[in-house]
């Protein structure tokens, strides 16, 4: 993509994680609320579930890190914070209609590796008490390399864990002293074949983030050779997202001094062509795949998916139900947010109470303006009829919900973005970084006043 074209969409766009995006989410809404939608969610679609849990605490401090995440505290507010996810676990599980099956479990952080493996033991035994799984679930964990000896991997196997996200960021050793993360435990080569060698059916992804203080075209390429090496079964290279207003660690990262856009957009372009010419296929905006991958499949078939577990086929995203502090449950029409607070998080629970603090309910434009975006940013193609058979609606009335303007999307096909016509959107190769910005051309929402989002790159 050229330079000046990439210019003209650096603008701050919604990553669309979720419709709406988790900002707009509204302060009136109480877990009284949410458990009424949990047990009317028995009724929506998909009928799958897909679990949650989320591990605020770190041994160390990332400066680059947008998530929730806390240093870690002493033994007996980790034991505290637990009873009370468990707490929450019975509470919402008691809701959920036990004929329906989990297809995903998912922990994520803050560094869910970094309590004693026990604390997950715990939350793992309610969760096969609870639920019954289909004959192939996902169970996977994040885990900060730094954090993951011999003697953790074989507790996570015997757990039942099938795919672990081993979160690297960059191989070289400067880079990870100037955003305050440590290197891997073991030589992380030795800890993927010591994970294959415990369990030959475990998936491994190898996390990378572009755009770090010190990265440059050359050394970001070299540390995607290595994992190339290595061979992932899927390598996720994300774009940092520099949002101070949101953790102020990252201002320091400033004064080192972050890659310029252009090098940043050139550090993921060249990684994605030399991981195409080593046989991984694209995936969404920042996936790569092997080509026997089940998401490479979904791709194929048109029929990739996600939720806030992250990529999936149509058949195995889940409703998800998200336990622990700022956990967001994404249910077919309704968001519900946990508190921030691991104070308030345990002090509620432990009066019975689901400490949700946001939430918002979506109506039926919306769910509509949902699946087209959803759509666009996973399948990278958009179909207008086959979506609104969908939705039980017409393409007629599914582009009158969504913001459609010929004259933006002639625009983006002058600059090589998309192609387009009356049946169909579908973004280019080279316009595939900015996938975002087609989905936001489609978005009611977006306007001069946006709320604060991270650039497009």
């Amino acid at each position: 993509m050229e330079e000046k074209i990439l210019q003209k969409y650096d603008s701050p766009v919604p990553r669309y994680t979720s419709y709406p995006p988790a900002n707009y989410f509204g302060t009136d809404y109480s877990g009284g609320e949410f458990l009424e939608a949990v047990s009317a969610s028995n009724h929506w679609e998909p009928e799958a579930v897909s679990l949650y849990f989320h591990i605020p605490f770190c041994k160390q401090m990332c400066s680059y890190c947008g998530c929730n995440s806390r240093p870690m505290p002493e033994q007996e507010t980790v034991k505290r914070y637990f009873g009370a996810l468990k707490s929450e676990l019975m509470l919402v599980s008691g809701l959920i209609d036990q004929n329906r099956k989990v297809t995903q479990v998912h922990f994520g952080g803050g560094t869910p590796n970094s309590v004693e493996a026990g604390y997950l033991e715990e939350i793992m035994e309610i969760v096969h008490e609870r639920f019954s799984f289909v004959e192939f679930p996902e169970i996977a964990i994040e885990c900060n390399p730094a954090c993951l000896d011999p003697a953790y991997v074989k507790r996570l196997v015997a757990m039942g864990f099938n795919r672990v996200s081993l979160g690297i960021q960059d191989f070289s050793r400067q880079v990870l002293n100037n955003v305050n993360r440590e290197p891997s435990y073991m030589p992380v080569n030795a800890l993927v074949k010591l994970l294959r060698s415990e369990a030959p059916e475990m998936k491994i992804n190898l996390d990378f983030i572009y755009g770090l203080p010190g990265q440059k075209v050359g050394s970001f390429l070299d540390a995607i050779r290595k994992a190339i090496q290595i061979r992932p079964d899927r390598l996720v290279t994300f774009s940092y997202a520099h949002v101070p207003w949101v953790n102020e660690a990252q201002k320091a990262l400033e004064e080192i001094g972050l890659p310029d856009k252009d090098e940043k957009a050139a550090m993921y372009y060249e990684a994605a062509g030399l991981l195409k010419q080593n046989g991984y296929k694209a995936i969404g905006l920042d996936h790569f795949v092997t080509p026997e991958d089940e998401l490479y499949s979904a791709l194929q078939s048109g029929r990739l998916h996600r939720n806030f577990q992250g990529y999936a086929s149509r058949e195995t995203t889940g409703q998800v139900y998200a336990f622990g502090i700022s956990a967001i449950s994404q249910l077919q029409g309704v968001y519900a947010q946990n508190t921030k607070s691991p104070d308030e998080y345990i002090q509620e629970l432990g009066r019975g109470i689901v400490p949700v603090r946001k939430g918002y309910v979506l109506n039926q434009s919306e769910i509509r303006i949902r699946e087209v975006i959803t759509e666009l940013m996973c399948n990278r193609e958009l179909h207008w009829d086959a979506v609104a058979r969908r939705l039980e609606t017409t393409a007629d009335e599914l582009r009158h919900t969504v913001r459609y303007n010929k004259q933006v999307l002639h625009e983006f096909e002058q600059d090589g973005v998309i192609e387009f016509d009356e049946t169909h959107i579908r973004v280019t190769e080279a316009g595939a970084m900015l996938v975002r910005n087609v989905a936001a051309s489609l978005d009611p929402l977006i306007s001069p006043d946006n709320k604060k989002f991270s650039k497009s790159f």
